[in-house]
């Protein structure tokens, strides 16, 4: 089973104990914009990608869902 960006990007803010606020704060985006890529409502840009897994510390390829490490 693919596993979807949203649910990544919710399993890694939570377990670095941060709300969709504050992650969107770090990320320079609004909260509903961030809420709506937790949700698969939208998708990133490229670019706010490359920053999201900078900043979780994790390979684009794992937030997509196409590795698991």
């Amino acid at each position: 089973m693919k596993i979807l960006l949203g649910e990544r990007l919710k399993e890694l803010r939570v377990a670095m104990g941060l709300t969709q606020k504050q992650v969107a704060e770090k990320l320079n985006i609004n909260s509903v914009t961030y809420l709506h890529y937790e949700k698969a409502q939208r998708e990133p840009p490229l670019t706010l990608l490359a920053d999201m897994s900078k900043f979780f510390d994790v390979s684009a390829d794992y937030l997509l869902g196409l590795k698991d490490e």
